[in-house]
């Protein structure tokens, strides 16, 4: 990027919106900031992208796009604050079915339609998914899933680590697009 300071980094330093001054403390407050660090770097890595280009595919036969990846985590974070830890299991799951489990990718084609529904559906439940959390002070509290106690902390954690799978696709999906790559 022309203009940068440090131009081998996808942001300057001090342009990143991931820092803060704020340094967080305490488990709870530690995996909320992970998560939404990493929440952060999929929005930028889909930024100022075309249709066109968010549903560009990787490499055959994967499905797999900018485009499907930010519905898949839409579908990730409504299944697991809405349906796991709320408890809606009569919700329909979001961008798949029985008769295709993968629509949050197979489905994802260059429309401007289907772009705006993906950031508004993920914008959405990231926002229903931080307003959840935020009713757990102890991330040791449990719930019932598929019939056995799970803990708070296990799902809290294991976005984080869906988060940092995807976001590591979305580097090397975005570098095949336009060559930018991560920092």
């Amino acid at each position: 990027m022309t203009g940068q300071r440090y131009p081998d980094m996808w942001v300057d330093p001090d342009d990143d919106p991931r820092e803060t001054d704020t340094v967080a403390v305490g488990e709870r407050a530690i995996l909320a900031d992970y998560l939404d660090r990493y929440r952060k770097t999929l929005e930028m890595k889909c930024e100022g992208l075309t249709a066109e280009q968010l549903a560009r595919r990787s490499v055959p036969p994967s499905t797999m796009s900018l485009l499907g990846l930010l519905r898949h985590l839409a579908r990730v974070e409504h299944h697991w604050f809405r349906r796991a830890l709320e408890g809606h299991t009569e919700l329909p799951r979001l961008y798949r079915t029985e008769a295709d489990p993968d629509l949050d990718f197979n489905a994802a084609t260059d429309s401007d339609d289907m772009v705006a529904d993906a950031w508004e559906s993920w914008h959405r439940e990231v926002a229903h998914a931080r307003e959840v959390y935020s009713r757990y002070d102890d991330l040791g509290e449990t719930f019932s899933y598929d019939g056995q106690p799970v803990e708070v902390r296990d799902i809290i954690v294991h976005m984080i680590e869906e988060y940092a799978r995807h976001v590591g696709h979305a580097d090397l999906l975005r570098e095949c697009v336009d060559g930018r790559t991560g920092q």
